[in-house]
């Protein structure tokens, strides 16, 4: 075995081993990015590549994958090649291995046999305690090639065989649900092709610490592209999805001469193009608001505790309660505020109440972000200011808030990506017709009065459409307009989401380039 000699002359053919590692690794990788494309409809399941369907090429580069690695392994373990691999393959990778012995036994047993939950479960635990026990005390060159080889094999001869085609079905007896091939092949293939090329990636380095760090750093590697690809795809869906509805009536002409009737009209009856402006409107004013209202508040407390107020169990227990006010479920404030904020407006919705209910759910991540980015400045600045005679708030005002500032400002942008798309705090506190045909005049509705509260504006205390409860109108509920009128307001409340992200970013840079000058 490859790990009990210590040093051992490099065999002839070791080009070939790296090079039968590097076509593991990167025929995992094809698979893994086609596994994605087909989920999301990008790339067809019946698509033909060299006379073979989409899940026909899956099935083959699991075949030749899984055969690589399981004679890559076997040829490091009889020393045909001159590795590094460990005596044992360890108890951290048999407990990874048990895991997907439980999945894939369970899974296994119920397509086959049909057997429910309790038997599936049994099957499953059964097959992950061998998994775990035969990987752990395996040679490692042996424990990280052959049991995903085995997987991959499999995988594959159930593809070009046949046995999982375009038309397969899954039902299993315990559970009412319904699973396609179309669906769970991609998935199948993603998770898969990580398993390939982690092992792979520990082939490429000769087995050992080296190859177990490479392996980890693929693995996490292609997660993360996986992560940004979902995000890419998704966003290509929806405006594949919603573009042909934006566009409807727009006309380009010359200079600005430029028209788009989803994004400046409302909704009238009997007018040829319907759009979404009052919709975007109410949304803008909707963020504005609770970011006027959020951010002094939450600045403010942030400067307080952290400057200010004695470390101990006062700032220990708010720190805990804005920990848990954000992470407070978005029906929860809704609910709040359909209670107490909507009986002192009058006993109507109003944008008034949902600025202040989305002020409320942006406070606490304003405190927690605005703390630690406070914190981050070091005392350094603090003590020269001081030094040159400062006193403690003209340091804060000049020194601590401005070099805190693009951490302040990161949160916010989180804050604002996420209260700009909520639908249950305005579907109880603000929502009246969802598809109207003019926009709050908010600006234009201020009145000043000799009598308290001496500013009044009417407006503010109309209810009010937005983007998400628009959305939620059209898709869920079916109401007033078609599916492609629903895809047209998504997209368009993802560019306005993206639009808040891109003005967070921008001020973000401007103050770290104005801390640096």
């Amino acid at each position: 075995m490859s790990g009990e000699t210590a040093s051992r002359t490099a065999a002839p053919g070791i080009d070939t081993f790296d090079r039968v590692a590097l076509g593991i690794v990167g025929t995992a990788i094809v698979t893994f990015l086609l596994g994605w494309t087909t989920l999301f409809d990008r790339t067809s399941p019946d698509t033909a590549v060299a006379g073979l369907s989409l899940f026909a090429l899956f099935g083959a580069a699991f075949l030749l994958a899984g055969a690589g690695l399981i004679a890559a392994g076997i040829a490091s373990n009889v020393g045909l090649f001159e590795t590094t691999a460990d005596q044992y393959t360890g108890l951290g990778t048999g407990v990874a291995f048990g895991v997907v012995g439980f999945a894939t036994g369970g899974l296994v047993t119920t397509i086959l046999f049909g057997v429910g939950a309790t038997g599936s479960v049994l099957v499953g635990l059964v097959v992950a305690l061998i998994a775990t026990l035969g990987v752990a005390v395996l040679p490692e060159d042996i424990g990280t090639t052959l049991p995903v080889g085995l997987l991959a094999l499999t995988w594959g001869v159930l593809l070009v065989a046949g046995f999982v085609d375009v038309g397969w079905v899954w039902d299993p007896p315990s559970i009412k649900a319904t699973f396609h091939a179309p669906i769970v092949v991609p998935l199948v293939t993603i998770a898969l092709s990580l398993l390939v090329a982690w092992s792979g990636a520990i082939v490429a380095e000769e087995f050992g610490s080296q190859g177990r760090q490479n392996g980890a750093y693929l693995m996490i590697g292609l997660n993360a592209f996986g992560m940004i690809a979902v995000l890419l795809l998704l966003i290509l869906f929806v405006v594949r999805k919603g573009l042909p509805k934006l566009l409807e009536g727009a006309q380009f002409g010359p200079g600005l001469n430029i028209s788009v009737p989803f994004l400046t009209k409302g909704v009238v009856l009997g007018q040829q193009y319907n759009g979404i402006f009052p919709a975007i409107v109410g949304t803008v004013w909707l963020v504005i608001g609770a970011v006027v209202l959020a951010i002094p508040m939450g600045i403010g407390a942030a400067v307080f505790l952290t400057e200010y107020a004695e470390q101990g169990r006062f700032t220990a227990v708010i720190e805990t309660a804005t920990n848990a006010l954000w992470s407070t479920p978005s029906i929860v404030y809704g609910l709040f505020g359909y209670a107490f904020l909507v009986p002192r407006f009058g006993n109507r919705n109003s944008l008034l109440a949902g600025m202040m209910v989305l002020g409320f759910m942006l406070l606490p991540l304003v405190v927690i972000t605005s703390r630690e980015a406070i914190k981050s400045v070091p005392d350094e600045y603090r003590d020269a200011s001081a030094a040159l005679g400062v006193n403690q708030w003209q340091t804060i005002r000049s020194v601590v808030l401005p070099a805190a500032m693009p951490g302040v400002v990161t949160g916010v942008i989180l804050g604002v990506g996420r209260i700009a798309g909520e639908t249950a705090p305005i579907l109880l506190v603000t929502s009246g017709q969802p598809f109207p045909a003019r926009a709050p005049s908010i600006l234009g509705s201020f009145r000043f009065t000799a009598a308290p509260p001496f500013v009044q504006n009417e407006a503010l205390l109309q209810a009010s459409s937005a983007l998400p409860y628009q959305l939620y109108a059209v898709i869920t509920a079916g109401v007033g307009q078609e599916e492609a009128f629903g895809w047209g307001t998504a997209l368009v409340l993802l560019m306005v989401v993206l639009g808040f992200y891109a003005i967070g970013i921008t001020s973000r840079i401007y103050f770290r380039k104005k801390l640096n000058q």
